[in-house]
């Protein structure tokens, strides 16, 4: 966890002079004690601090999302992205930006609720069409309603941009490469309660993860309600990823990548492995942010283009792995 903190701090350093405009690291050190010019003061506290703050935060949630997902489900494979919960939480972002072209301060506000929402119908759909009666959830079952689920929402998301103004269409597009688009201060504001609020709740329930990893007879046998305990992990891990995405755009494979390395690392107990995830999840996605604004400058790659590259061939060896 030392070593994780370490790399997340020099990362931190390296991404704010990380843009277009230039800041050596002596005049980042006078920005940061109040000694730094209008636009270095501009360029810092304004555009990539806040940026940075939103790629660790998002980091975190989307990591954690997914390490209650796989704990609860006992699927390796199950993450926010893969399983089309991004998608649904992506599918109310843009309709609210259909109908609300103009991101005042008041409903950037309400961006993660509409999120939340849009990732629980999805999950709750999920769920439904994943049950078995008398089998319960497939871990197979899970993945492929999951895709599918995702495919149509996509295709949703598709026939909705045609009535958006070239504007909004570019930025939907962009939003859906997975770009931390919300880079001010009032998204971190509008992200941070959700997180201080689930992240402890998470890390209070690890015993009752660890539990859930033993199977349902052993749970059951230990007085856990599994039904019960599950519906507010799921909740909690939906809830998670919706706001996080809803200032972040579709990024996927952090859920998934962050908890397998976090198990690789400190073993499979959650009291070890929920606050790893989370410090790999904001490490993953802080770098590859930065990698992505100093490729081609001065354009920029999303970040989650940059994450996908790692990811996708990560998640093609856990699949080859899997004897699901």
């Amino acid at each position: 966890m030392l070593i994780i903190l370490f790399f997340i701090f020099v990362s931190f350093i390296i991404s704010m002079n990380t843009g277009y405009i230039r800041l050596s690291p002596l005049q980042l050190l006078e920005t940061l004690i109040g000694m730094g010019t209008e636009q270095q003061n501009l360029t810092l506290f304004e555009f990539r601090l806040p940026r940075i703050v939103i790629s660790i935060l998002v980091g975190m949630g989307l990591a954690l999302a997914g390490c209650v997902l796989q704990g609860v489900s006992g699927n390796p494979l199950a993450d926010p992205g893969i399983l089309g919960i991004n998608s649904g939480a992506g599918l109310a972002v843009v309709l609210f930006i259909s109908f609300f072209p103009s991101t005042s301060d008041v409903p950037v506000m309400f961006l993660p609720l509409l999120a939340f929402i849009g990732a629980g119908v999805t999950a709750t759909l999920i769920y439904v069409l994943s049950y078995k009666r008398g089998e319960g959830i497939s871990p197979t079952r899970l993945m492929l309603t999951g895709v599918a689920i995702a495919a149509g929402i996509s295709a949703a998301m598709i026939i909705l941009t045609l009535r958006l103004t070239p504007e909004n269409y570019q930025f939907v597009a962009v939003w859906l490469a997975g770009s931390i688009w919300g880079s001010n201060w009032m998204f971190v504001l509008s992200l941070l309660p959700w997180l201080l609020i689930l992240i402890p709740y998470i890390f209070v329930k690890a015993r009752v993860l660890n539990i859930l990893n033993l199977g349902e007879v052993t749970a059951t046998g230990l007085g856990v309600n599994i039904e019960k305990e599950r519906l507010f992990l799921l909740a909690a891990a939906v809830a998670l990823a919706g706001s996080s995405v809803s200032v972040s755009g579709g990024i996927g494979f952090i859920g998934l990548i962050a908890p397998h390395l976090a198990r690789q690392l400190v073993g499979g107990k959650h009291q070890f492995v929920i606050p790893a995830s989370a410090a790999l999840g904001a490490l993953l996605l802080l770098i590859a942010d930065t990698i992505g604004r100093w490729f081609i400058q001065p354009s920029e790659i999303p970040a989650g283009i940059v994450v996908a590259v790692i990811g996708a061939p990560y998640f093609l060896y856990l699949l080859a792995k899997s004897k699901a």
